[in-house]
């Protein structure tokens, strides 16, 4: 691995800080670049867009995964090659158990996934545990409850279609004590642990995916100011948890 290049964030690893924010949404890393002192823009090649600059005098990036286990691999594999030693990913997700609302956190100690697809081409003979470091969950539980944010542990699930969770979909992996849908969490933790690097994630609940009939998933301006307290959670997160 430590000789490739990027081939897809057109970034010198002087670029990239070893602490990193990933959001599949342009948008949402656009405002967390708005939080960082000196925010400077590194890549904007195929979309990704990349930004670093300091959080509390700490060198930190926020970069765009894009959407779905493909996309997220590459930009967490090019983002590793860079330098980056410990991955936060503040996303979205839909609710899938009774009780949650749109705005509520998620902090997931697990990603449950089919098998198969992006994962199944990097561990081919079976399966790995889907689960963020110790260290980074610890921290962002930590952080959490230093800045009153209120949060849900549990375990997610990262589903490669995003249309194709129906009632039957949900009633099912709800069923088995997941508490959210998303689409990329079993990539960055079983990526974490196939390259050594720490991950983590936060993630707020865009729409709640149960009781009465469904809602628009809420949009990046309607999510923005839960969107800045999560993200004080994990840019703080990420000063307290050792990179070794």
């Amino acid at each position: 691995m430590g000789e490739q290049k990027p081939l897809h964030i057109l970034a010198k690893p002087e670029d990239v800080a070893e602490r990193v924010v990933v959001a599949g949404d342009p948008a949402r890393v656009r405002q967390l670049a708005g939080m960082l002192d000196g925010a400077r823009l590194v890549n904007e090649n195929r979309g990704f867009l990349t930004y670093t600059g300091r959080y509390e005098g700490v060198e930190v990036t926020v970069a765009t995964h894009g959407i779905g286990a493909p996309s997220a691999a590459i930009v967490f594999e090019e983002l590793i090659m860079l330098g980056a030693r410990a991955i936060v990913r503040l996303g979205t997700c839909g609710g899938m158990v009774g009780g949650m609302a749109v705005g509520d956190v998620v902090i997931p100690y697990g990603a449950a996934h089919r098998g198969g697809g992006t994962l199944g081409m990097y561990v081919a003979d079976g399966y790995l545990p889907a689960v963020p470091h110790p260290h980074l969950l610890s921290a962002l539980v930590e952080s959490a409850e230093e800045l009153g944010v209120s949060y849900r542990l549990g375990v997610v699930f990262s589903s490669d279609a995003f249309y194709a969770e129906d009632p039957e979909f949900v009633r099912g992996w709800s069923s088995r004590g997941v508490v959210a849908v998303e689409m990329e969490c079993a990539t960055l933790f079983t990526l974490g642990l196939l390259r050594g690097v720490k991950t983590g994630a936060l993630l707020v609940v865009s729409d709640v995916l149960v009781e009465g009939p469904a809602k628009e998933m809420a949009t990046a301006e309607e999510l923005r100011e839960v969107v800045e307290r999560a993200a004080h959670v994990a840019f703080r997160a990420l000063l307290k948890a050792p990179l070794d």
